[in-house]
C-alpha cells in the first residue's frame, strides 16, 4: 500500500484532519511547502539578537565612543525606523490591518527595541529621572501600546505588556523569592488588569484579534502567581484551591472556545501544583522518581490525545 493510500485511509477514519492530510500528501509527493512561520520567527529572533548586541556595544564602548556619537547613531536608527513605518502605513482601522510590506513589521520591531536601548542609555548616563525606572517602564509601555495599535503588531503589543509588567514590579530579579507575598499580589493584580483591559478593548471592537495575546499573558502570570503559593511552607492549601479553580476556568474556556493552549495550561499548572503538595509526603528519591515518571507519562498521553482530538475537530 502506498503512502498516499494510507493517508487517505487515516483521513477517512478521522485519525488525521483534512488539513493534515493535504500537508502530508503534498510532502509525500515532493511538493514545496511554506516556511513562512519559521522564517518569521527567525527574523524576529535575529532582530532581538542584533539589538542585544547593540546594547552590549553601547554599554561596553560608551567611554571610547562618547555620548554624542552613541546618541547620534541610536537616534538616527530610531528616526529612520519610525519614518519608514509612518510613511508607509495604511490608514488606521480598529479591525485587523495587513502589513503593507514584508519588512514593515521587522522595521517597527527594530525601532521599538532601539527606543528602549536609547532610553536606558540616557538614564544610565545622565540620570534624568534619578533612577526612577518605573517611570521609564510606564512611558515605554505607553509608547509600545500606541505603536502596536497604530500598526497592528502583536510583537510590539507583547513588549508593551512586558513593560507594564515591569512597572507593576514583575522583574526577574524578584522572582526567585517565591514566598514574597507582596510580589505575588502585584502579579495577580497585573494579570487581572491585563485580562480586564483585553476584554474591554475586544468588546469595544478595538483590534479584537489582540484579545488572545492579552488573555494568554494574563493567564500565565496568574497561574505562576498562584502556583508559587503552593510552594510555601504555610498556607499553601489555600493557594492550591485558588490554583485548581483557575485551572477549572481555563479548562472550561479552552474546551468551549476550542483553544488547546488553555487546556494545556490547566493540565500542566494543575499537575505541578498538586505535585508540589503530594511530594511533601513522599520520602526517598526512588518514590519521587517513580511518582514523576508515572504521572508525567500519564499527563503526556492525556495531552497528546486531547491535542489529536482538537486537530481532528478543527
Amino acid at each position: 500500500m502506498t503512502i498516499l493510500a494510507r493517508l487517505e485511509q487515516w483521513r477517512e477514519r478521522g485519525e488525521i484532519s483534512p488539513e493534515q492530510h493535504t500537508l502530508l500528501a503534498g510532502l509525500s509527493r515532493g511538493e514545496p511547502f511554506s516556511l513562512f512561520l519559521e522564517l518569521n520567527i527567525l527574523l524576529y529572533a535575529g532582530i532581538l539578537a542584533f539589538v542585544g548586541g547593540l546594547g552590549w556595544t553601547v554599554t561596553t564602548w560608551s567611554q571610547q565612543l562618547g555620548d554624542a556619537a552613541i546618541l547620534t547613531v541610536l537616534s538616527a536608527m530610531l528616526a529612520a525606523s519610525f519614518w519608514y513605518c509612518f510613511s508607509r502605513a495604511p490608514a488606521w482601522s480598529p479591525g485587523e490591518t495587513p502589513s503593507p510590506s514584508l519588512v514593515f513589521d521587522y522595521v517597527l520591531y527594530l525601532g521599538t527595541l532601539v527606543w528602549t536601548v536609547e532610553l536606558a542609555y540616557v538614564e544610565r548616563r545622565f540620570h534624568i529621572l534619578s533612577g526612577q525606572w518605573d517611570l521609564y517602564l510606564l512611558a515605554t509601555a505607553g509608547v509600545c501600546f500606541s505603536l502596536a495599535y497604530r500598526f497592528d503588531n502583536r510583537f510590539v503589543l507583547s513588549l508593551a505588556l512586558s513593560s507594564l509588567a515591569g512597572w507593576f514590579g514583575l522583574t526577574i530579579s524578584h522572582w526567585p523569592s517565591h514566598q514574597d507575598a507582596a510580589y505575588r499580589q502585584y502579579a495577580i493584580l497585573y494579570s487581572l488588569t491585563v485580562g480586564g483591559a483585553g476584554v474591554a478593548l475586544e468588546r469595544r471592537g478595538l483590534k479584537p484579534h489582540f484579545f488572545g495575546t492579552y488573555l494568554n499573558i494574563a493567564a500565565n502570570v496568574l497561574f505562576w502567581s498562584l502556583l508559587s503559593g503552593t510552594f510555601q511552607r504555610e498556607g499553601y492549601f489555600v493557594w492550591l484551591l485558588w490554583l485548581l479553580a483557575a485551572c477549572s476556568a481555563s479548562l472550561a474556556w479552552g474546551l468551549s472556545r476550542r483553544q488547546f493552549s488553555f487546556v494545556a495550561y490547566a493540565a500542566v499548572y494543575g499537575y505541578v501544583g498538586v505535585s508540589a503538595i503530594l511530594i511533601r509526603e513522599l520520602h526517598g528519591i526512588t518514590a519521587m522518581l517513580s511518582y514523576f515518571f508515572v504521572t508525567g507519562l500519564a499527563m503526556l498521553v492525556v495531552l497528546t490525545q486531547i491535542a489529536r482530538r482538537f486537530g481532528r475537530e478543527t
